[in-house]
């Protein structure tokens, strides 16, 4: 692990002189091609994040849910049979840890909470069937750095399969199935008949040495996967299932978390893929917990809305040293999207994206500063996020509405953000960039971008690559 961590450090700092040279590459004359080699190859530095050690996966005592008097009918509630079974299992964490098997079957349950140390590994027949009534889904006290429940003042519904202050916990299988049943709360969201904010399929906090692989996570009430406040994340060669009318159902969310390895997944949902996040408003600036360190490599999939890639918009705690490298995204509000407002604060910044392929979006690439509810009145409208240093790299899109919005705040406009070889087909005839309170470089861009994006310290008004007098920004 020091080693990983030693890694990490010396590619912050390489990082941040990476872009010192960025800001003189007029007088370097160094073209900004042969500046990214340094960043891909620090990029590639980084894959210790991502190694797994299968010997966590054997664990030397192991049980099956069944011997807990679980029926894997669909019908029979299993709550008491899970949370039984994990009992018995904490004796053996000091042991080497312990497993709990899931046989092929549909074992419906409720809200149940993991231990240190435990393998919970389903067979590829294996289906947990979250509970369709929410009583099953117990209420817990909101996170700290967003103050309430994301959707209504108060706590929140714990997550189906939930841990918190954990070392050591494996979620695996032969690509058994997870699956939250969530249409009776989208019905709930819909009608506006919730009481309290909806549940997560998986949420684990202040954990770490964490591994989720090889499973089906489907038509989650909520968010799907949802880390905060860990370390040491690996989500590997997972797929997320929801219907893309399905409200709010991000893929991963890694939040306020450090050290996070994402890849090989595939994911159609209803919101975002991935959303890197690190609290809300006051609360998040507050707890002052960033997400940093974070790999993100090998993800396909598609969405009705948001973005493949997201950053915030609870990104008050501060969101840096992200790795994307091979992203495919279609149907998407954008492929790539930074959204954030005034008052949220925090940072996000040392941020490289590359080898990503776009299709059948409204945008390719969006950076919004209008994107803004807040927890409650006692947001500070003056804490102004800090977005710098951005690279996007080597992006092909095609049947995209428009190229880029970039929308920052006039105050602190975003900064240092470099586009290279990027070709965009688009549809539209009018708008193609919108740029406002923004400064850059980009080379090889196609088609090209706006003056702001062209070279360091143009203009910062806002401008229209087609020379029309007004934008015509997204809904947010």
């Amino acid at each position: 692990m020091k080693k990983t961590q030693d890694t990490l450090t010396r590619t912050s700092l390489s990082i941040w002189w990476f872009f010192i040279l960025l800001r003189f590459h007029d007088a370097f004359a160094l073209p900004i091609p042969e500046v990214l080699v340094s960043a891909r190859s620090l990029y590639n530095s980084m894959s210790d994040l991502c190694a797994c050690d299968e010997g966590r996966f054997a664990r030397p005592h192991s049980v099956t849910i069944t011997e807990f008097g679980a029926v894997g009918d669909g019908v029979t509630l299993n709550t008491h049979a899970f949370t039984n079974a994990i009992f018995y299992l904490n004796s053996f964490a000091d042991k080497g840890g312990a497993q709990l098997y899931v046989p092929p079957g549909r074992w419906l349950t409720g809200s149940f909470r993991l231990i240190s140390h435990l393998t919970l590994f389903l067979h590829k027949d294996a289906v947990i069937l979250g509970s369709q009534e929410p009583s099953q889904w117990p209420v817990i006290d909101p996170l700290p750095s967003y103050g309430r429940g994301r959707e209504l003042p108060g706590g929140n519904h714990m997550s189906l399969i939930y841990g918190e202050n954990l070392t050591d916990v494996v979620i695996t299988g032969e690509n058994g199935t997870i699956d939250g049943q969530g249409a009776v709360w989208w019905d709930l969201y819909h009608n506006k008949s919730l009481d309290y904010t909806r549940p997560p399929l998986l949420e684990l906090v202040n954990s770490e040495g964490i591994v989720i692989s090889n499973l089906t996570f489907k038509d989650s009430p909520y968010w799907n996967i949802h880390p905060v406040y860990c370390k040491n994340v690996l989500v590997q060669n997972v797929t997320i299932l929801a219907p893309r009318e399905s409200p709010n159902t991000d893929g991963i969310n890694p939040d306020s978390s450090t050290d996070v390895c994402i890849e090989n997944c595939y994911i159609s949902n209803g919101d975002d893929l991935i959303s890197i996040k690190s609290g809300w408003d006051e609360y998040g600036i507050a707890y002052g917990q960033p997400s940093s360190n974070i790999i993100i490599r090998q993800i396909i999939g598609d969405t009705r809305a948001s973005a493949g890639i997201a950053f915030g918009s609870e990104m008050s705690g501060g969101i840096s040293d992200v790795y994307v490298d091979g992203l495919v995204v279609t149907h998407a509000k954008a492929g790539i999207r930074m959204k954030t407002s005034r008052g949220r604060g925090g940072y996000v910044k040392d941020i490289y994206i590359s080898n990503v392929n776009i299709s059948n979006t409204e945008w390719a690439i969006e950076f919004t500063s209008l994107y803004g509810d807040h927890p409650d009145e006692n947001y500070d409208p003056d804490a102004l996020p800090d977005v710098e240093r951005i690279v996007i790299d080597n992006v092909q899109a095609w049947d995209v509405k428009r190229a880029g919005n970039f929308h920052g705040i006039q105050e602190l406009p975003f900064r240092d953000i470099l586009l290279n070889n990027v070709v965009i087909n688009v549809t539209e005839l009018t708008d193609v960039w919108n740029c406002s309170y923004v400064e850059g470089y980009s080379e090889y861009v196609e088609p090209e971008p706006c003056v702001e994006l062209q070279t360091q310290g143009g203009s910062l008004e806002p401008s229209y690559a087609d020379g029309s007098d007004d934008a015509s920004f997204s809904d947010i």
